[in-house]
């Protein structure tokens, strides 16, 4: 990654500027504060910030999960599965200042640390808004999984470990 921009663990202080990014990237996508602040709860291993220059200009959100169906867009999960069988990548989100200065590629190789370090062999995602083509040059493949509460034109996808 160039630039002074670096990831780091992501702090309950941080959720805020977590959903402020979500709101102007992900348009209809985005999910409350409280979404973020649950997961960070949940799995702080799995959470990430982007700063540069002192601003955040991103965030990552992953963690365990269980069975082919994705987490619900926008909705509180309560606790993580009991018997986790893969490691979700829930979020990725840089603001347009941090695009194509390889930050995203660096978020999927925490992901992938992340997911290995914790004994998954697959990583599973939802693309929304036409990312599904980002995650396919990061080595993601279609997987046949309804994702209903991201809308018709998401896509579930995998990589495998």
């Amino acid at each position: 990654m160039s630039g002074s921009a670096q990831w780091r663990p992501m702090g309950q202080g941080d959720v805020d500027a977590a959903a402020a990014i979500s709101d102007r990237v992900h348009g209809a996508y985005t999910e409350k504060p409280a979404i973020y602040a649950e997961r960070l709860r949940l799995y702080p291993a799995g959470c990430f910030l982007l700063e540069g220059d002192g601003q955040v200009l991103g965030y990552l959100v992953t963690h365990p999960w269980a069975g082919d169906r994705p987490p619900a867009l926008d909705q509180l999960m309560g606790r993580l599965p009991d018997a986790a069988d893969r490691y979700y990548l829930h979020d990725l989100a840089l603001l347009p200042e941090a695009r194509g200065t390889g930050a995203a590629a660096a978020a999927v190789d925490l992901a992938v640390a992340q997911a290995r370090a914790a004994g998954f062999d697959r990583i599973t995602l939802t693309a929304v808004n036409g990312a599904d083509a980002f995650w396919r040059r990061q080595a993601f493949v279609d997987a046949p999984v309804a994702a209903d509460s991201y809308g018709a034109d998401s896509v579930s996808m995998v990589r495998m470990l």
